[in-house]
């Protein structure tokens, strides 16, 4: 399942989407908890930069499909707001979203917004 993902830039999107919500759960699950309630910030230290990585590759692909896809601009927003600001949100447009468009025909097919 995971090499038919990644042969697309949709599916790659929903695994960099999946490992970028993973990040943040860990980052503020585990690691901040450690910082503050443990006095140990190695794991902040460790995690802070690879969910911001994530973070960032998240984005570049998402606009990247956009406009592969010719995704509306409300689309987008909502795929990358949702995503970005919400914990957890990465995991809701996976189900809702992304989901959804990987299983429409074209990927040159204006998609609803």
């Amino acid at each position: 399942m995971i090499t038919q993902l990644l042969n697309s830039s949709l599916g790659r999107l929903r695994v960099l989407s999946f490992l970028e919500g993973i990040s943040l759960l860990l980052l503020v699950g585990i690691a901040m908890p450690l910082k503050y309630l443990g006095h140990d910030p190695s794991w902040v230290q460790v995690l802070g930069p690879l969910h911001g990585a994530l973070f960032v590759a998240f984005v570049v692909s998402a606009l990247n499909v956009a406009v592969a896809c010719r995704w509306r601009w409300l689309l987008t927003l909502r795929v990358i707001g949702i995503a970005s600001f919400i914990p957890g949100g990465n995991f809701y447009v996976d189900n809702q979203i992304l989901r959804k468009l990987a299983t429409q025909p074209s990927p040159d097919t204006e998609n609803p917004a």
